[in-house]
């Protein structure tokens, strides 16, 4: 067995056809097939079977993909450390960061890191902060940049950042010019929320909880899975939201939403990795650096 057969196993696994999976390895269709023969061969075992024009992977086949995954994984973590040690301004390092972070927080940092490391390649998946801890955990991601608290095993966690929730909601919106929103007037209106898994929606329903609500008390009409769908939404509409300061500051100076605090409703960004896996030289500089921009502000 080796590393090569279990990289073809996995793409023909993924794509459940020969071709597509040649295609994506850029091998011909012959050297996937014989690939998958050899090592079925060798282990006297049947990993796939045809169905139709199509095949399936079978019963062998699905409980070999977590294996397989798990060694390419540990693979390439022994690769980029044997080029770690040669080499410090050079390799790449893999992020996993939620939408608010993404989009507000760490496009800037981003560029600082390259300018200092013009070598590293940065390589950015936006996903929400359940998502982004999962990468970290499985080792898909070197680092997690998310804005809500995560509490896994193996999981180190640093804050870099304090944001401020508000309400969000359109100028003509009964919310909009009110002083001070509390908790039983937020039962009066529809709301749009960011999607489960989201920190931001998890953060609101822990703040909720904190005042003695819940979520269930709201009539949420609408999840959708970035903010700039929910601010879409939310001026199109009579509905209310949350959101990150940081995510409707712009809007509101163009007089498109009103934003209203919502007291004690502070959270902090945190940078995750996982405490257990070896860190290349590019990502602790990265590291470093995100601690050095750490800005403790709200919605700056």
């Amino acid at each position: 067995m080796t590393l090569e057969q279990l990289r073809i196993f996995l793409a023909v696994a993924t794509h459940q056809h020969v071709t597509r999976a040649a295609q994506t390895l850029h091998l011909t269709q012959s050297a996937v097939s014989a690939a998958i023969s050899a090592l079925e061969t060798r282990h006297d075992v049947r990993l796939f079977d045809r169905v139709g024009r199509r095949i399936e992977l079978t019963e062998t086949g699905r409980l070999l993909v977590p294996q397989a995954e798990a060694v390419l994984a540990a693979a390439e973590t022994a690769a980029l450390m044997l080029a770690d040690v040669a080499d410090t301004t050079t390799g790449r390092v893999r992020i996993h960061s939620s939408q608010t972070v993404a989009s507000y927080w760490l496009p800037e940092r981003l560029v600082r890191f390259h300018e200092r490391h013009p070598g590293v390649a940065i390589e950015l998946t936006v996903a929400n902060t359940t998502q982004a801890a999962l990468a970290v955990m499985e080792g898909k991601a070197d680092l997690g940049v998310v804005e809500s608290s995560v509490a896994r095993p193996h999981l180190t966690t640093k804050v870099v950042a304090t944001d401020q929730l508000v309400v969000v909601v359109a100028p003509g919106h009964p919310f909009a010019t009110a002083q001070n929103l509390p908790l039983a007037r937020l039962k009066e209106s529809d709301w749009i929320l960011r999607e489960q898994g989201s920190g931001t929606r998890a953060e609101f329903e822990d703040w909720l909880d904190d005042k003695g609500g819940a979520l269930d008390d709201l009539t949420v009409t609408l999840d959708l899975p970035s903010n700039e769908a929910v601010l879409a939404a939310i001026m199109a509409g009579r509905s209310a939201t949350v959101l990150s300061k940081r995510a409707a500051m712009a809007a509101s100076a163009a007089g498109l939403v009103a934003m209203l605090p919502l007291e004690g409703a502070e959270r902090q960004f945190f940078v995750i990795r996982h405490s257990d896996r070896h860190r290349t030289r590019a990502t602790l500089e990265l590291e470093r650096l995100l601690m050095e921009e750490a800005d403790p502000r709200p919605g700056h």
